[in-house]
């Protein structure tokens, strides 16, 4: 996926990261590196240099994530067309185990599968991308081929 597409609840939660990284977590690294100044010779002050190495880290980290933010396009609205696409919600049969399951097809940083979020870029996304609801799809996995019934989409 080239485009950096997410989920509008996916972009609230960069947001909150990024919020959280500028501000107290910023802090705590300023807080370090006072104390650390505190314990003399910065030439020989491990302290200081591990402090000021995590800073250096954490606003690239901050400059990364606030392109990524960006960067973004929101994807709020399903295909009109009943598709599977990024953000639907798609319900399909495992044929070879006969279980049902339910995901949201999300950013790959979104994804948990326990919470029922699947990154768009995954095999079983992929192969699902495009079907309609009654659509049998096979994803191709390492242990071999699972076909899948699309059940709904939402």
């Amino acid at each position: 996926m080239a485009d950096n597409f997410i989920t509008p609840e996916g972009l609230k939660d960069l947001e909150a990261k990024l919020a959280e990284m500028e501000g107290e977590a910023r802090a705590e690294i300023a807080d370090r590196i006072l104390v650390a100044r505190g314990f003399g010779d910065l030439s020989e002050n491990a302290e200081y240099h591990a402090a000021k190495d995590d800073q250096a880290h954490h606003e690239t980290a901050i400059l990364r994530l606030r392109a990524k933010i960006q960067d973004a396009t929101v994807i709020d609205k399903v295909r009109s067309d009943g598709a599977i696409g990024f953000g639907s919600t798609v319900t399909f049969l495992d044929e070879t185990s006969g279980k049902e399951q339910t995901f949201t097809l999300v950013a790959s940083h979104e994804a948990n599968p326990t919470d029922g979020k699947l990154s768009a870029e995954s095999p079983m996304a992929r192969a699902l991308m495009g079907s309609s609801k009654g659509d049998k799809v096979s994803v191709a996995l390492p242990s071999g081929q699972r076909p899948l019934t699309v059940v709904s989409v939402g």
